[in-house]
Formats: C-alpha cells, structure tokens, sequence
C-alpha cells in the first residue's frame, strides 16, 4: 500500500503559488523536502496560469521538485470531451494510473468549480 500523496495543481493553485499564497508554498516545500510528496502540473494548467499571472509557467517549469505534466495523447483525448482546458487537464492527471493507484489530489483556490467532478480537493484558502 504506497503512503505517497499525489498532489495535482489547478490553475488557481498556480497562480495562487506565484502570488505568495501560505498554503500553496507549504504544498510546494513538503513535495521538494518530504518523501512521500509528489507535486504535479498540468501542462494545460500552466498555460492557463501564466495566462491570468505571467511568469507563473516559467517560475513552475524551474522547480526541480514539480512534475510537468504533458499533453500527450490520453490527456489530448480527455481534454478535447471537456469545455476548459485546464480544467481538463487537471481532472484527467487526478485520475488513477499505474504510477498513481489512489488517483491525486487537486489543489485549488475555488473549491466550487469542481463541485461534482470525481476529485478529492485540496482547499488552499486560509
């Protein structure tokens, strides 16, 4: 049984790190200090990110401890059935998948936009 916590960031988490936000940088120190921390971002993500916070996709892409997730061909394939992009994204990275058994866990600032999708959450507000 693997102890390890995948942790998917969506945009607003992104843009939230980029800001300074408290909680965010405390996800961001234990996957780069902690065993059993794994952090990930959506490619589509990043972009959406970088989009509302510039600076944000460049600042991710240079953390050694963080996962870039790329659009490959699945991830193409989900987003493409989705309305958003990132969101798309994102909710395809939390899925199961042999290197993450449990699925991830999405980091965000709006709980609400994900009020329905098969996620567990990560609140990131104070």
């Amino acid at each position: 049984m693997s102890t390890t916590l995948h942790v998917i960031m969506d945009d607003t988490a992104l843009v939230a790190a980029g800001r300074g936000n408290f909680l965010a940088s405390r996800v961001i120190h234990r996957a780069h200090n902690e065993a059993g921390w794994r952090l990930y971002a959506p490619t589509c993500a990043l972009v959406e990110a970088d989009r509302t916070h510039p600076g944000t996709a460049e600042h991710f892409a240079s953390m050694p401890g963080v996962v870039l997730l790329e659009l490959d061909t699945p991830a193409a394939l989900a987003v493409a059935k989705q309305d958003t992009w990132s969101m798309a994204h994102v909710l395809h990275a939390a899925e199961p998948t042999p290197e993450r058994p449990s699925g991830g866990v999405v980091a965000t600032m709006e709980r609400d936009r994900w009020k329905g999708a098969p996620v567990r959450l990560l609140d990131l507000n104070p």
